[in-house]
């Protein structure tokens, strides 16, 4: 009689049961039983025999064989008014496409803390997804150390991406550290052009200085793609091969650039596309960043340090970037170069628009320079001279103003888009 209660009683106790506490309420059963031995109960559970008797004591006399904790609501359980109100705010349309652990930081820096297997673990129990599944990818790459310095290798690349959720793509350029993984520049532009990689050289070299080497890929921007033979001039000014406007400028700085032959080579600026592509869009959502002069802003006042202090590692040797001298000047420095000789009518011809300018450069070799910063301007014994289209010309429309026409150059020269390999 005092069997069939304890057989009922633990009955009962099967539904708090999970399949592990299952599993050893079966074994003890039978080894009451008598149908297997003690000795291969134990085997079996993974105990010693004496525990095992233990545990069949316990089942003659009708107690529980339950865990004590089973049962039992955890202490750092989330009460059932904090997973209302995770819930609630991750239906917001703020977060549309955050993933889980990105969320968790962004609810932990706004008004609590959660941890990331609780708040997971309760949007995946109310069927929510986090966007991004990390997959298992067979390894076909041999897996490069990381150098040892930081700026000793600095990765850029551009991510053409929706960042604002207009269905227009907009292309950050990034350059990622890699002996660190730290962000030294970030820059969004219409698409991937010289003015972009121009903006992030400019960060890096005003926050940390001069990087040893850079590693880009093919992009027309990095490496000429003119398969012409040198010219005699520049054979005889000892070139050895075409330079593009930002090779000339790596050349200048001393800096080594590197073709990447394939994006897995430059793996390191590749993983923070990734992860830069999951986490700006909620976070211009957040503080309602619509445009790229309010992007541009904020990442480089407040999220490359934000990044940073999150992803970024301590190099192995400290740091081997070079401050960048006093003499030289950025504006100058970063912008497309040409020569042109001004006539005697102080007039230059540039993609055949006529130009003029100051007396003072009449029948001289000038440099001429073009970028957004300076907009159209040339250089001749290190003065300044300001330039003007002539209006009077057939080729320019009467609709057309001199910022108009300013504009059409640099966009020509600094904007277009430059993604085309060699």
């Amino acid at each position: 009689m005092k069997m069939s209660c304890s057989n009922a009683r633990m009955e009962g106790m099967r539904t708090m049961m999970n399949r592990n506490e299952l599993t050893k309420q079966e074994i003890i059963e039978c080894c009451c039983r008598e149908v297997i031995s003690e000795k291969d109960a134990a085997r079996r559970l993974g105990l010693s025999v004496r525990q095992v008797q233990r545990l069949k004591a316990k089942y003659r006399e009708g107690i529980s064989l339950l865990h004590g904790n089973c049962g039992r609501i955890p202490k750092k359980a989330l009460p059932p008014v904090q997973k209302e109100a995770i819930l609630a705010e991750f239906c917001k349309p703020e977060y549309e496409g955050v993933n889980f652990y990105h969320f968790v930081k962004l609810i932990e820096n706004k008004w609590f803390s959660a941890s990331y297997s609780a708040v997971s673990a309760l949007l995946k129990a109310n069927g929510h997804k986090s966007p991004k599944q990390r997959k298992r990818k067979r390894k076909v790459h041999k897996t490069r150390e990381r150098r040892t310095k930081f700026g000793e290798l600095l990765q850029v690349d551009g991510s053409p991406h929706d960042w604002f959720g207009t269905d227009e793509n907009w292309c950050l350029h990034v350059s990622v550290d890699d002996a660190t993984s730290k962000l030294t520049g970030l820059h969004l532009s219409p698409n991937e052009c010289l003015d972009g990689y121009f903006s992030i050289m400019r960060q890096t070299l005003e926050t940390f200085g001069t990087p040893e080497a850079l590693y880009a890929d093919g992009l027309s921007v990095f490496f000429s793609n003119k398969k012409q033979e040198l010219t005699l001039e520049e054979q005889l000014a000892g070139i050895e091969e075409r330079k593009t406007q930002f090779g000339g400028i790596c050349d200048f700085l001393g800096i080594e650039l590197i073709h990447a032959h394939s994006p897995q080579a430059k793996g390191r600026v590749e993983r923070a596309n990734g992860t830069l592509q999951g986490r700006l869009p909620t976070e211009f959502r957040l503080r309602g960043i619509c445009d790229i002069d309010s992007a541009n802003k904020f990442l480089q006042d407040e999220y490359i340090a934000m990044y940073n202090a999150e992803f970024g590692k301590h190099p192995q040797d400290g740091s081997c970037f070079v401050p960048l001298p006093s003499t030289v000047n950025l504006d100058e420095l970063l912008a497309w170069k040409t020569t042109r000789k001004v006539d005697k009518g102080c007039s230059f011809s540039l993609n055949t628009i006529k130009f003029s300018t100051s007396y003072e450069v009449a029948c001289k070799t000038v440099e001429v320079l073009i970028s957004k910063k300076l907009g159209i301007v040339i250089k001749h014994n290190d003065k300044f001279y300001d330039v003007h289209p002539l209006m009077s010309q057939k080729k320019l429309s009467n609709s057309d103003s001199v910022d108009m026409i300013i504009n059409r150059f640099v966009h020509h020269y600094t904007l277009k888009n430059e993604h085309i390999c060699v």
